[in-house]
């Protein structure tokens, strides 16, 4: 019941921070550098899933499980991650303009990629699928809608939206942990076998996407501030979005535990990687390759 009444309302909070952050510029800059908004839009919406699929299948994870894997990929970065890019000394403008592409790209892709692994994983039948059209007006609605309200009070009232912004964070924080917790506490029973099972996949998931999204950007002659960027916005998944799916899209805690071992597994490579670029990486900009 909790989780139900406080997660689609922290995830209308968190949306609504993101939007605050954002201005028109931020989808204008896709004109500035098309290379590498294109290739971090590939990373986050299609070589994630595919590796997401990759460790649902290759681990032996339960049809639940799986599934839940494969609703955290299909989730668009978070305003974490421009957090994490600017500690980073990555290039924020183009996290954000990532997060604001990859938000409005994901209200369609998440109940495809959904049905997918329900239909692979579990054998859903047409009953028990997400029907596309509504399933993407209630993303719309929890997550577009509040970005849109976000935006706008940061061009009418841009002091009074730089001024809550901290709060805003708070507020979030703790909303998050409450979800955090009521998601542990309906799984309590089989928590421990959980975590064991589905605890190595999500951090090694995690990690060989930041890999794999680094790469991938070097490839394509990005910058090394870039490459760490695109680096960060395929790892960084919106644990809240996924939670939100499978708790009240689909009403099924199994899968919703997968989701927040993601989130855990991932701050612990967030560190390891902050630490790595703050190590070998100079002050200051980063020399393009």
């Amino acid at each position: 019941m909790l989780t139900a009444i406080v997660l689609p309302l922290s995830l209308a909070v968190m949306m609504f921070g993101v939007g605050t952050s954002l201005e028109l510029a931020d989808f204008k800059r896709v004109f500035i550098y098309p290379k590498a908004v294109a290739v971090g839009i590939m990373g986050q919406i299609l070589l994630l899933p595919l590796l997401g699929y990759v460790f649902a299948t290759q681990f032996g994870l339960p049809p639940e499980l799986a599934v839940g894997v494969m609703v955290i990929v299909a989730c668009a970065g978070g305003a974490t991650s421009n957090m994490i890019v600017y500690l980073a000394r990555g290039d924020v403008a183009l996290s954000i303009t990532l997060t604001a592409i990859n938000s409005v790209i994901t209200v369609i892709t998440i109940p495809l990629v959904v049905n997918y692994a329900l239909n692979h994983f579990m054998g859903a039948s047409v009953e028990t699928e997400l029907p596309v059209g509504i399933t993407s007006i209630k993303l719309f609605v929890i997550t577009l809608v509040p970005v849109i309200t976000g935006m706008l009070v940061r061009y009418y009232f841009s002091s009074f939206a730089i001024r809550i912004e901290k709060p805003m964070n708070k507020l979030v924080t703790v909303l998050f942990v409450m979800i955090v917790i009521g998601v542990f506490y309906e799984a309590r029973g089989p928590l421990v076998d959980y975590i064991a099972s589905v605890g190595p996949v999500t951090y090694f998931l995690n990690l060989s996407a930041m890999i794999l999204g680094f790469a991938v950007a070097w490839l394509f002659r990005l910058s090394e501030q870039q490459s760490s960027t695109v680096s960060i916005e395929v790892g960084i998944q919106n644990s809240a979005t996924g939670i939100f799916v499978a708790s009240t899209l689909l009403s099924n805690p199994e899968i919703a535990i997968v989701p927040v071992i993601y989130a855990l597994a991932m701050n612990i490579n967030i560190g390891l990687f902050l630490l790595v670029r703050h190590w070998y990486s100079p002050k200051g900009v980063l020399a393009t390759r």
